[in-house]
C-alpha cells in the first residue's frame, strides 16, 4: 500500500470507529480488551494517536514520554467519542503531511515515519474491531488492509520484546505454521527455530496450518478470533504447535 493509501485507510478506520460508538453506552465492556469498557478503549486509542502524531510531527529521535503529552482528554466520558474523532482527524493530517522516509524513532525495525503510518492504521483498525465486537457486530477489513496488517504484525513482533516478553518463547526445532487466505492472495509460512522465529510469504506444508478469510486471519493474529470458532477457519496439523504460537505471539 502506498503512503496515500495508508493515510486514506486510517481516515476510514477513524470514521468507522466513530460510527460504531455513536450512541452506544460507553460503559459497555470490551471482551477482547479486558477489563476495558468502550470509554477506556476510546481513551487508549485517542492517546496513542496523539502520541504518535506528535512524534511524527517533531521527527522525534527518541521515544516521547506520555507524561509530556497534553491530550486534552475531556473530564466527562460523554465527550470521548468527539475527542477521539478530532484526534484521529488531526493524526491523519499529520501523517499525510509527513515524508515516509524521514528518519525517526520507532520501536520496530523500520526507523522511519512510514513505520507510524502503518502502525496507526492497524492499531486503529484492530481497536475499531474491538468496539464492534463489544457491540455485537461483525467487523471486517478490506483484504489489502488485512494482509498488510498480518505482514506488519509479523515484521514487528520480534522487536516487541521490551513490552511483550512472551515473544521470547516463540522458538522451536523447525516446526512450521502455514497461514493461508481463502479470499485473497495472502500466505505466510512461520518457522519456529531454537533462536526464535522467522517467516516468509508463500506456500508450504506446515506442521500446522490455518485457512480463513483475510479479515479473520488478521483478527486471529491479534487474538480477536479463536481458531476453533465454528465456520471461520480450517485448521490442520499439530495443535500443540499452534498452542505454542498463540500463547506467545501477542503484543
Amino acid at each position: 500500500m502506498t503512503h496515500a493509501e495508508l493515510c486514506d485507510a486510517i481516515a476510514a478506520e477513524v470514521e468507522r470507529c466513530s460510527q460504531a460508538v455513536q450512541g452506544a453506552a460507553l460503559d459497555t465492556k470490551v471482551p477482547t480488551c479486558p477489563p476495558w469498557d468502550l470509554a477506556q478503549l476510546l481513551k487508549h486509542i485517542g492517546i496513542i494517536q496523539r502520541w504518535a502524531g506528535r512524534m511524527v510531527s517533531e521527527r522525534a529521535q527518541e521515544r516521547l514520554d506520555f507524561k509530556q503529552l497534553d491530550t486534552g482528554l475531556p473530564a466527562d466520558v460523554a465527550g470521548y467519542p468527539a475527542w477521539f474523532a478530532a484526534g484521529g482527524q488531526q493524526l491523519v493530517a499529520t501523517l499525510r503531511a509527513s515524508k515516509p522516509d524521514t528518519s525517526m524513532w520507532a520501536w520496530g525495525a523500520d526507523k522511519h515515519a512510514r513505520f507510524w503510518v502503518r502502525r496507526m492504521l492497524h492499531e486503529t483498525g484492530v481497536h475499531r474491531a474491538d468496539a464492534e465486537l463489544a457491540l455485537g457486530r461483525e467487523p471486517s477489513f478490506e483484504a489489502a488492509v488485512a494482509i498488510d496488517g498480518v505482514d506488519e504484525f509479523l515484521e514487528n513482533l520480534p522487536h516487541a520484546v521490551s513490552f511483550a516478553p512472551n515473544v521470547k518463547e516463540l522458538r522451536g526445532n523447525g516446526e512450521t505454521i502455514h497461514f493461508h487466505c481463502t479470499d485473497a492472495d495472502g500466505e505466510w509460512l512461520v518457522e519456529l527455530r531454537p533462536g526464535g522465529f522467522s517467516w516468509q510469504h508463500g506456500h508450504g506444508k506446515g506442521s500446522a496450518a490455518v485457512r480463513g478469510t483475510a479479515s479473520n486471519l488478521l483478527l486471529l493474529t491479534y487474538g480477536r478470533r479463536k481458531r476453533d470458532e465454528a465456520g471461520r477457519f480450517e485448521v490442520f496439523g499439530d495443535p500443540a504447535v499452534l498452542d505454542r504460537w498463540f500463547a506467545s505471539a501477542h503484543i
